[in-house]
């Protein structure tokens, strides 16, 4: 019987993180490329990163160097976490949670090139997460190529 796992356009997979009970913005792509080497094989397409979660989000930046501690110092900084928030369930100031995945969307579609992300040198596929309420965390990478 022939394997023809390559030869379907679209796989999807799941990712569960632990993300903790603190703010973080957690670096996933050598994750993303270990999903590509094993379903895009070679191939051009697209790879979508998708977080199913009100209180996180996706994003594309450089990291190690300080970026990804600015951004959540940025996200705390727009965002306190007080009581002005409407949303009130969960920990003091949850409710900013909430509106962080309209400033750091809940998603990524990124250029896949011979089977490999199509980056900049400096830059990451990052999950942002800033809910201690909720330290698990569902990632869901999708192929089509």
């Amino acid at each position: 019987m022939a394997d023809n796992t390559h030869s379907t356009p679209f796989h999807t997979t799941t990712l569960e993180i632990t993300t903790g009970s603190r703010e973080v913005a957690l670096d996933i792509t050598d994750r993303c490329a270990e999903f590509l080497n094993d379903r895009a094989a070679g191939r051009d397409g697209l790879l979508n990163v998708f977080v199913p979660h009100a209180t996180a989000g996706i994003a594309v930046l450089e990291t190690g160097s300080g970026s990804d501690e600015d951004l959540l110092t940025t996200l705390r900084e727009l965002l306190p976490a007080d009581d002005r928030w409407r949303h009130r369930h969960g920990s003091p100031g949850h409710g900013r949670d909430h509106v962080v995945p309209g400033l750091v969307a809940p998603h990524a579609t990124l250029p896949v090139i011979g089977g490999q992300l199509a980056l900049g040198v400096w830059q990451s596929v990052v999950l942002v997460d800033t809910n201690g309420d909720n330290p698990h965390r569902t990632v869901r990478l999708s192929f089509l190529g």
